[in-house]
């Protein structure tokens, strides 16, 4: 099971299930080949759980190396007529992709807090966040085009012309599972690429939401292919890294696995995107407006559970201005609403995995770092 149990918590209910959409189709449980709903080559399965109540919403593919194979083949043999579309066409499909995002966002929006835990209200500006990619990278289909060159010779001229690389691995974090998924693939399906998707084993759900309006949207069969995996991760993402026929890949996650990717690529000299880490300080100065720094803090602390790559996890706060912003501080925090995304009011939701609570824990232990690095606040039940 993904999560451990907690015999002394209390779990509070949703305010709202996969049963409230009003599109029942964006819930997909199978991953995604060559526009058809497939399950895993050996049939294996896992779960997805919301974090907030510890349900299980969905059983999704277990895919592995074989599955991933057919998925980069199905993207390869659709490029080859892909790349041949025009500018205007690929516009087309992603300015229509983007209207059905901002037409579905409370659905899209649903299925984003119940299986990644950040409030309904984050989920709604996240999916609109998403389509805006979907829009800009439909203006920049058209603006791409390449250039002639000054030359010394007047008997020769020199031009350029940008013509899509091939096949591009996307490779998308838990944190922001729809926005991140349409910033890779958009820009890849703008210039003529066909793509194939890896979302996070724990968010699987909003990719193939994703998915199912970009097939309405009109993109050709084989231009968007998704692989599910949450035990099989190393697998699948070797077999794109050392795939010849995927000559780019992006990815958004840690370091560590920023540089394992970089290493596997390396063979076959892909292009890389890699988005990395994440330790932001924030500073206070002792002249600083105190409401104005206890605000900043909290958004900066406790967006999406204090779960995104610019999360202020340093906070360095000048000694004249140290005891008053402590305070304020602690005071606010008292005052903001945890428990499930889908409750009104509620500004922190739960932790998306065992993880993270972990992480958490360590802290404010002292494990991780150094003794006493947080300030410890009772808070009234």
């Amino acid at each position: 099971m993904m999560y451990r149990s907690y015999p002394d918590l209390e779990i509070m209910a949703q305010q709202k299930s996969l049963k409230d959409l009003k599109r029942s189709d964006l819930f997909q449980q199978k991953g995604y080949i060559a526009e058809e709903w497939v399950e895993a080559a050996d049939g294996k399965t896992f779960n997805v759980y919301d974090p907030a109540t510890l349900d299980k919403l969905a059983t999704i593919p277990e895919m592995g190396r074989e599955d991933t194979d057919k998925a980069i083949k199905a993207a390869h043999e659709a490029f080859q007529s892909y790349k041949k579309t025009t500018a205007r066409q690929r516009a087309r499909w992603l300015r229509k992709w983007s209207d059905l995002c901002l037409e579905n966002a409370e659905d899209l929006a649903l299925i984003l807090c119940l299986e990644n835990g950040k409030t309904l209200t984050e989920a709604k500006g996240e999916v609109t966040y998403a389509a805006s990619f979907l829009e800009w990278f439909a203006g920049e289909a058209e603006r791409t085009h390449g250039e002639t060159v000054p030359v010394a010779n007047l008997n020769q001229r020199i031009l350029t012309f940008k013509q899509p690389l091939g096949v591009a691995a996307c490779l998308a974090p838990w944190n922001f599972p729809i926005a991140m998924i349409t910033r890779k693939c958009a820009a890849a399906l703008a210039a003529g690429c066909t793509t194939v998707w890896k979302p996070a084993g724990e968010t699987p759900l909003s990719c193939l939401a994703q998915a199912v309006l970009a097939q309405e949207a009109g993109f050709p069969k084989g231009t968007i292919n998704v692989i599910t995996t949450l035990n099989g991760v190393s697998e699948v993402g070797k077999a794109l890294c050392e795939s010849k026929l995927v000559r780019k890949l992006s990815f958004t996650g840690s370091t560590r696995v920023g540089q394992l990717l970089a290493a596997q690529c390396s063979h076959s000299l892909k292009k890389l995107s890699l988005e990395l880490g994440g330790n932001s300080p924030f500073i206070v100065f002792d002249d600083a407006k105190l409401e104005t720094a206890v605000e900043a803090a909290i958004l900066a602390k406790f967006r999406n559970s204090g779960q995104t790559c610019v999360t202020a996890n340093r906070v360095f706060v000048q000694e004249g201005i140290y005891d008053k912003f402590t305070q304020a501080l602690s005071e606010k925090i008292k005052t903001l609403k945890v428990g499930p995304g889908t409750e009104e009011g509620v500004f922190v939701g739960p932790l998306t995995h065992e993880r993270a609570v972990e992480k958490a824990m360590n802290h404010i232990t002292g494990k991780q770092h150094y003794p006493n690095p947080v300030i410890k606040l009772i808070i009234p039940s």
